[in-house]
């Protein structure tokens, strides 16, 4: 098969363009600067520099492919308001346009990858495909409400008749994991994570190379107009540490910054937040994550798909090599 893919250079993209190409399809990637895609080009791929901003680039770039993955995108939580104009460019704006050049190339089909976060918080419930966010609770963050946007573009396209399947990851982690959950995941194994903090937060952890392997099995097999929930085991991320710092050979730090602290300090400005070690935006941090759950079933993608996610334990121990 030959697959175009976007975001292909990015921490999940990666794994899905090393499964594709170990299989024998042939990658296309855009990529914004092919300095930082070295290990798509030791692997092979056809490299498109581009920036996903304007849409005849983009249906350039698909001529000659069968299918197509949209990864790219922005993940962080607690930006700046100087930064929303980008990530809603990148999140919003280039699902747009990768839509549009989609129906423009006439691909065969589409796996968006968006994330099951769009359910927003499921108040401690495990909920499947069919869940409804009440949206009358407002966005956890920016990111999540560009997310949501971008997930409900995808869907009026399939709502259109589009050829358009999505895929949901929850929490990701594995080797080279740069998110804000991977660092005190790998502080905790290390044993230099110096406080607690917002460990109540529910989420459902799953190995990188599983999800990259449920993005594929959804391109292979996944019906159209239909969603899967691509999540590990659902934990509060206290337990999820305690695993980590376990195979280390640590324990957790017995200092927890209490949640009423972190409330009071949501209203500091950004220059003590970040000299706190924590973003910009520590009220959208503390409103995305004190008493909120992200957790989702992952059984109808296991049964259509195949997906099997790896117990925390073992995907750590992969993560951080331990033998």
């Amino acid at each position: 098969m030959r697959v175009f893919v976007t975001g292909g250079a990015g921490f999940i993209g990666e794994a899905v363009v090393r499964r594709l190409m170990a299989r024998g399809d042939r990658v296309t990637a855009v990529v914004r600067d092919p300095k930082n895609a070295e290990a798509l080009e030791e692997m092979g791929v056809d490299l498109r520099q581009g920036d996903l901003s304007r849409t005849a680039a983009i249906v350039d770039a698909m001529r000659g492919t069968d299918a197509a993955i949209h990864l790219a995108g922005m993940y962080r939580v607690g930006i700046a308001p100087s930064e929303r104009p980008l990530m809603h460019e990148a999140n919003v704006g280039a699902t747009h346009r990768v839509l549009e050049a989609f129906a423009t190339a006439g691909l065969d089909r589409l796996v968006d990858v968006s994330t099951l976060n769009v359910a927003g918080n499921t108040h401690g419930r495990i909920v499947d495909e069919k869940y409804r966010r009440d949206l009358a609770e407002g966005f956890l963050s920016y990111y999540d409400e560009t997310k949501f946007l971008a997930h409900r573009a995808v869907q009026e396209r399939i709502g259109s008749g589009a050829r358009i399947v999505i895929a949901m990851p929850g929490t990701t982690y594995g080797p080279n994991d740069h998110s804000a959950i991977g660092g005190q995941l790998r502080a905790a194994y290390d044993g230099v994570l110096p406080y607690l903090a917002l460990t109540d937060l529910g989420v459902s952890p799953a190995f990188v190379d599983d999800v990259a392997a449920g993005i594929v099995a959804a391109l292979d097999r996944g019906r159209i107009g239909e969603s899967y929930y691509l999540a590990g085991q659902n934990m509060k991320l206290r337990d999820a540490m305690e695993v980590a710092a376990r195979l280390g050979g640590h324990s957790l730090p017995r200092f927890e910054i209490p949640t009423a602290v972190i409330r009071l300090g949501s209203r500091a400005p950004a220059t003590l937040a970040r000299a706190m070690g924590f973003p910009d935006d520590l009220g959208e941090v503390a409103k995305s994550s004190i008493g909120v759950t992200y957790w989702g079933s992952s059984a109808k993608a296991a049964t259509e798909l195949g997906y099997q996610p790896r117990d925390l334990t073992s995907g750590l121990r992969t993560t951080f090599d331990v033998g």
